[in-house]
């Protein structure tokens, strides 16, 4: 069973930067196209971006050069970059697989841009 652990979220202000981080129970990055998601109250959960195991990456329009997508193999560790972040960046964030069957969600970490 693999658990996720998201953090890094907070209070920022328009403009502002934040870096979130996903922790698995187990190495899956290697093998597994793993990406952001994240929801907003009344919206669907979205995927932002993804990182493939040869370390491609892609992301949503509304977040393309803004947000990075990174991870260390060695640390079980995904990271989320988040740079000119907007109010409607506002969301819970999640981590999982992109492909295939999810694996259990975890609590996602909460991202509030307002001034």
């Amino acid at each position: 069973q693999v658990q996720l652990v998201e953090s890094g979220g907070g209070l920022v202000q328009p403009g502002g930067s934040l870096r979130l981080s996903c922790v698995a129970s187990v190495s899956i990055f290697h093998i597994n196209v793993m990406g952001w998601y994240r929801q907003a109250p009344g919206n669907q959960r979205e995927l932002v971006a993804s990182i493939a195991p040869i370390g491609i990456a892609n992301y949503a329009d509304s977040v393309k050069g803004r947000f990075t997508i990174s991870r260390d193999n060695a640390k079980n560790t995904m990271y989320l970059q988040m740079n000119s972040l907007k109010p409607e960046d506002t969301a819970v964030y999640y981590c999982n697989k992109v492909r295939g069957n999810w694996f259990d969600w975890g609590q996602g970490t909460q991202v509030t841009v307002s001034s």
